[in-house]
Order: structure tokens, then sequence, then C-alpha cells
């Protein structure tokens, strides 16, 4: 059991990667990233959002009807983005001016969706935990990275102390919206060339991720399906 739980908690912080690896929940990794602090604010809303939601969606799976699992998911998540809310409100107030729109739109991210359908409405309690809580930080570290590298090289800070020598001048580029595809271009190429490279070095063939995208949680397929009609 703590092999399994490993796995499937590890499997979001590279092989499974949210933003960069199933290139879900972009919306927010573009949109929040103009510093670490906001990156890490969003992230960790979003472990505490998805955590929850895979384990009680997980307890309650086998009480839901097939035909309206997608609205219960949904409702469930909601409940927690509202508590979320709340609590940003009362004890981050400025980081909830900073994140705006995006923190109720967690609700309809599709990695919440998207574990909720391929994972937690599917498996036991624990494992739908830990499928969460790695995916949760996964795309935590990725908004943290991101926005760390925007806010570095377009402010000269991080986390909103200078770091960079006083005649740096930042690249305004780079916290503006054409500065968020760059990066994120980057480092999608440098991490494709980087599994190329270890694939090699093993003697493997190439991976081409086939996973990546919206169709990576297979919710439409099952949808479609004939079972489904």
């Amino acid at each position: 059991m703590p092999g399994t739980l490993w796995k499937e908690f590890s499997k979001g912080l590279w092989k499974e990667l949210p933003p960069f690896r199933l290139v879900l929940g972009l919306c927010p990794v573009l949109a929040v990233t103009k510093s670490a602090s906001t990156g890490l604010g969003m992230g960790m809303a979003v472990i505490f959002v998805l955590a929850l939601s895979n384990m009680i969606i997980s307890l309650v799976r086998n009480m839901i009807p097939q035909k309206v699992r997608i609205a219960c998911f949904i409702v469930i998540s909601a409940s927690l983005v509202v508590a979320v809310e709340l609590l940003m409100q009362a004890y981050a107030y400025p980081l909830y001016q900073s994140l705006g729109i995006f923190v109720p739109l967690i609700v309809v991210n599709c990695i919440i969706l998207g574990r909720a359908e391929a994972f937690a409405g599917k498996n036991p309690v624990l494992p739908s935990l830990a499928d969460g809580l790695g995916m949760g930080l996964g795309y935590t570290l990725s908004l943290t990275f991101l926005g760390a590298v925007r806010e570095l090289f377009g402010a000269g800070t991080l986390f909103g102390a200078p770091v960079m020598p006083s005649a740096f001048e930042p690249f305004a580029f780079m916290v503006e919206a054409p500065g968020a595809f760059v990066c994120l271009g980057l480092i999608l190429a440098s991490m494709n060339y980087l599994n190329a490279h270890m694939a090699r070095r093993r003697g493997e063939e190439e991976p081409e991720n086939p996973r990546s995208g919206c169709m990576a949680c297979g919710a439409c397929s099952r949808a479609n399906s004939p079972a489904q009609q």
C-alpha cells in the first residue's frame, strides 16, 4: 500500500505534471504568475480544493448516479472553493485581491474535474487523496517556478524582495501577457528536450506523451461511449 500511495502521489510531480506534461489548467498558469507569491497562493488554493474534492468524491462515488456525476463533482468542488474564498478574504485579503476572478474559477478548472472523473470516481479514498495532493503540489510548484522566473527578470525581485543588482534593467515584457506565453513555451520545450535526452541515455525510444491535453482525463471518451448513451 505505501508503494502504491507513493506512486499515485509522485506521478504529479513530473510524469504527469499538470501544466507542463498534461498541459491542463493553463488559464491560471498564464494569468496569475506575474510573481512567485501569487503563483504560490493560487497553487495552495488548488491543493486544498483538489485534495479534499478527490477524497470526498471517492467516499461518495458509489452513491452518485452515473448520469449526474459531473454535476455532483462540480457541486462538491464549488463548496470547497467557497471555503477557500472565505479563508482568503479573512486571512490573506491582499492575495485574494491579486488572484481576483481566478479563485472562483477553480470550480471549473479542468484539473479538478479531470482528476475527479479519471481517478477519484473509481478509486479508494487514500489513493485518491494521494493523487490529489501530488497533482496539487506539482501544479503549485509549476506556478511558483513560472512566477519566480517572470518576477525575477520582469521586476528584479523574488517574493517581493530585490535580488538583482541595482544596475539591472527589468524586462517589462516578462510581466505582461506575451511574456507568460514565451516563458511557458520555453519551459515546455526544455522539459520535452530533457525527457528525450533521458530516454536516449537509457536506450529507450523518445516519449511521445500521448496523454497531454484535455483528453488526458479520458472523460470525453467515456461520456461518448455506448455504455454511457
